[in-house]
């Protein structure tokens, strides 16, 4: 998985490409200001309490501060005083009804005035850098005056408020954006990790483990729509486009989207779908590639169509776009009726009222969230699960190796939170893991491994479950994958429920 995780030395671990300057503030606003080096610090106490750093643990000081030494951009999820049960009613919210709309507009009315303190010539359009909220109560506001923060956390009205773009800054930014992405094809792969099956594509070594070759005499995963929101989907390789229905992969689509905007104001835009790190497009290729005869790899769920958005630059969820390319990314999943499975090898130490939203929507519309539990690299150390896979509405995958004892691939997390894991590395090597497609339009595939690899290969599986009992409830193909796991019906306190068997699963009766 691309950027990931912390650990003991955390402040290597966040970086934000392209984030807004730091605004301008006058002498007053500089004194109330908290040094990065106390920010980070208070971080790292609470990431080593929890695991996971949610802003509702900052002090007013602190979360002022963090906000004005990165965009001063704050996302301001908020309520009426009416509303029961948010989470499991936000898809039902129309937010420009009376009631929503006064909300909004108090919160907003508070805001600008207390801007105006500091500029009398400041309106609301200069508040808004992406507008006003269209589909969650969620909007993006330029908070300067202190006084603001205080006043809206004592409103029963706030959800939560949080600064959406500050992150820990790596002391190596090179490292940092090459971890996960460009990965070529591997011309020296192990003739033990692959297996040439008809009508000429190859099946890499860890389908086995997971019964996947007798679930495919039942189903192939027809008729059922996995979404990826990753990094996008290549535009170079043929396997996810004119080749995508070719040997016994037919009748199915490939579709397009983006998410993920650069810039604010004036110069939003939006970005293309186009792949331009090759970690969706990898994340695809384990999930839905088709069986070929190219002999590139095979996909586990070789006959679902595939919808493949664009919600981040790579798979740290870091910069405010890309957190609220995320949420987009889920909403768009969510209303589709055709996607039964979503899967995300993305994450972050950082918790995000804005992610949880996108999350909490798709949810509510009965689609099955898997989310990788967590990948380490050189820049990072070991570390517990991170978000959204800590999120109860998301399905926590994880990498194993293929030992006897249930041992973790050397890059993956692990914890409380896993629900399922998949064999991802071979024991006797940290470089042969699973084999998938890679950017370029290369036949040829390479190795790819970590909780990422997982995720999306599990994804495939529930794919395949739910194609073999259309109809099935999100809850009904998530016990199919639970009983006919290995630690059933025991949950192990690292691994979850553990390996699904495939093929047990798809004939699972229910």
């Amino acid at each position: 998985m691309k950027k990931f995780l912390l650990g003991c030395c955390i402040s290597l671990l966040f970086f934000s490409c392209g984030k807004e300057a730091t605004p301008d503030l006058d002498s007053g606003q500089k004194d109330q200001l908290v040094s990065k080096t106390e920010i980070n610090q208070h971080i790292r106490t609470i990431m080593d309490r929890d695991g996971i750093y949610d802003w509702k643990h900052a002090p007013d000081a602190i979360l002022y501060s963090a906000a004005m030494q990165s965009d001063s951009i704050f996302a301001i999820g908020y309520r009426t005083a009416v509303t029961d049960d948010l989470e499991k009613n936000i898809h039902l919210i129309d937010i420009n009804s009376p009631k929503w709309m006064d909300t909004r507009n108090e919160i907003l009315d508070i805001i600008l005035k207390n801007e105006q303190k500091l500029n009398s010539e400041t309106t609301l359009l200069d508040l808004l850098p992406y507008g006003y909220p269209e589909d969650l109560p969620s909007m993006e506001v330029r908070i300067t005056n202190p006084t603001t923060i205080s006043i809206l956390r004592e409103m029963d009205e706030i959800r939560y408020l949080e600064s959406i773009s500050y992150v820990l800054a790596p002391d190596n930014a090179i490292e940092r954006s090459s971890s996960g992405c460009g990965a070529g094809p591997n011309y020296n792969l192990n003739s033990a990790d692959y297996t040439t099956i008809t009508p000429g594509t190859k099946r890499s070594w860890h389908h086995a483990t997971s019964n996947l070759p007798s679930a495919w005499n039942n189903t192939t995963g027809s008729g059922v729509t996995v979404a990826i929101i990753d990094t996008g989907l290549s535009d170079n390789q043929d396997n996810l486009g004119s080749q995508f229905n070719s040997g016994y992969s037919s009748g199915r689509f490939v579709q397009r989207y983006s998410t993920k905007y650069s810039g604010a104001w004036w110069w939003k835009s939006l970005d293309p779908p186009h792949d331009q790190c090759g970690h969706g497009t990898q994340m695809a290729g384990l999930a839905t590639a088709p069986r070929s005869n190219d002999g590139n790899a095979v996909g586990v769920a070789y006959n679902s169509n595939l919808i493949g958005i664009r919600a981040v630059e790579d798979v740290f969820i870091s910069s405010g776009n890309e957190k609220r390319g995320v949420r987009d990314a889920l909403i768009l999943a969510g209303n589709r009726g055709d996607v039964k499975v979503i899967s995300m090898s993305l994450g972050t130490p950082f918790s995000s009222g804005t992610v949880k939203d996108g999350v909490y929507y798709a949810y509510n519309r009965g689609k099955m969230i898997l989310a990788a539990a967590g990948t380490s690299f050189s820049w990072s150390s070991g570390f517990g699960v991170i978000f959204p896979a800590t999120m109860s509405q998301t399905v926590a995958v994880t990498g194993v190796k293929d030992s006897n004892t249930m041992i973790k691939c050397d890059v993956c997390h692990s914890g409380s939170k896993v629900d399922f894991v998949m064999v991802m590395q071979r024991s006797v090597s940290t470089s042969r893991n699973a084999l998938t497609l890679v950017p370029a339009n290369s036949n040829q595939p390479t190795y790819v491994s970590g909780s990422s690899a997982a995720t999306a290969s599990v994804a495939g599986i529930a794919a395949l479950i739910y194609a073999s009992h259309p109809g099935a409830s999100r809850s009904q193909v998530f016990d199919a994958m639970k009983v006919q796991a290995n630690f059933y019906p025991g949950k192990n306190s690292n691994f979850g429920w553990g390996i699904i068997d495939a093929n047990d699963a798809v004939n699972m009766s229910f």
